[in-house]
């Protein structure tokens, strides 16, 4: 039994990133990027719905009361659980998004590949091609996220209004809304699209220029790690400005609904420039845990299942 774990445990830490060279399962894919998705969600909920609050914040509010809202002045436990709003409507975005960035960004990048190769190589040469390669799939799959905006949008929602939504199941709260769950959609594209380039692109950058490496595939789990963080760091503070705008446009009922370059404007002048990165400081604290459980755990579980299938 001990010798069956110790190998399961070399597998999963140890084994390679996907080749590029063989297609893991569908299967495989999908359980892998799934799992990542679901502890990301288990152990970063919490800090995302901190994030959340600190952005959506136009008040002079204690700390304390702009984070736990209404259980600010209760114990240690319902502080901590009032941090797990709108879980239900998290779950479905977190998992659904991870299974769709992980699993699609690789798809497109080998399409570039396969049919665009040498315009890539004519336009960037070939030693910065393939980074721009993985840049550019990964802005286009961004882009696409749009689809699960609504989920995203309920997520915020609940983070931010959580007594508003109290109480209303996912269909009250999807018939309440309407297509203004879809609010904000402009700028979600807007903020995905450098936002995912820096994401691919920063960690392919760091295999590329800082490890040296031809082949990243040949990636260690310690290569994966520090990458990620490059490139996360890299996509959160290129991303900052339209993401509060984005959270301010989803957070509003439809009643209260407010035109983004409203937000833009009212932000400029009450709250200054500065406004554009508020809740900046523990995204980027979280970043590096965050990207092993998401992207490293991705990469790393989703070959050792398809081994396992096999």
């Amino acid at each position: 039994m001990n010798s069956c774990m110790t190998h399961a445990f070399h597998l999963f830490f140890f084994m390679s990133p996907p080749t590029g060279k063989r297609n893991e399962s569908a299967t495989a894919r999908i359980i892998g990027s799934a799992s990542s998705g679901i502890l990301e969600l288990l152990v970063f909920h919490p800090v995302d719905t901190v994030a959340k609050r600190l952005m959506n914040n136009q008040t002079q509010k204690s700390l304390n009361e702009v984070i736990f809202r209404d259980a600010a002045s209760q114990s240690v436990f319902k502080k901590w659980m009032s941090l797990f709003p709108g879980l239900g409507a998290a779950a479905g975005y977190k998992i659904l998004q991870r299974v769709y960035k992980f699993g699609g960004q690789p798809f497109v990048n080998d399409y570039f590949n396969k049919n665009h190769k040498e315009t890539f190589r004519s336009l960037f040469g070939d030693r910065h091609s393939k980074t721009i390669m993985h840049a550019t799939a990964g802005s286009l799959i961004g882009i696409g996220e749009v689809v699960l905006l609504p989920l995203d949008a309920m997520k915020i929602k609940m983070q931010t209004n959580a007594h508003q939504y109290a109480g209303k199941s996912f269909f009250q709260i999807m018939s309440q809304e309407g297509f203004g769950l879809y609010r904000g959609a402009t700028w979600t594209m807007a903020r995905n699209a450098p936002g995912s380039f820096a994401l691919f692109g920063g960690s392919a950058f760091a295999k590329e220029y800082i490890f040296k490496l031809e082949d990243y595939s040949k990636a260690t789990f310690f290569h994966n790690f520090v990458a990620s963080i490059s490139g996360a760091v890299a996509s959160i503070t290129i991303s900052a400005p339209l993401d509060v705008i984005k959270t301010r446009i989803q957070a509003k009922s439809a009643s209260q609904a407010e035109a983004g370059w409203t937000i833009v404007r009212n932000m400029i002048v009450k709250e200054g420039f500065g406004s554009f990165f508020k809740g900046l400081t523990p995204k980027i604290l979280v970043v590096g845990p965050k990207l092993v459980f998401s992207f490293t755990i991705a990469q790393q579980m989703i070959p050792w299942v398809d081994k396992l299938l096999k």
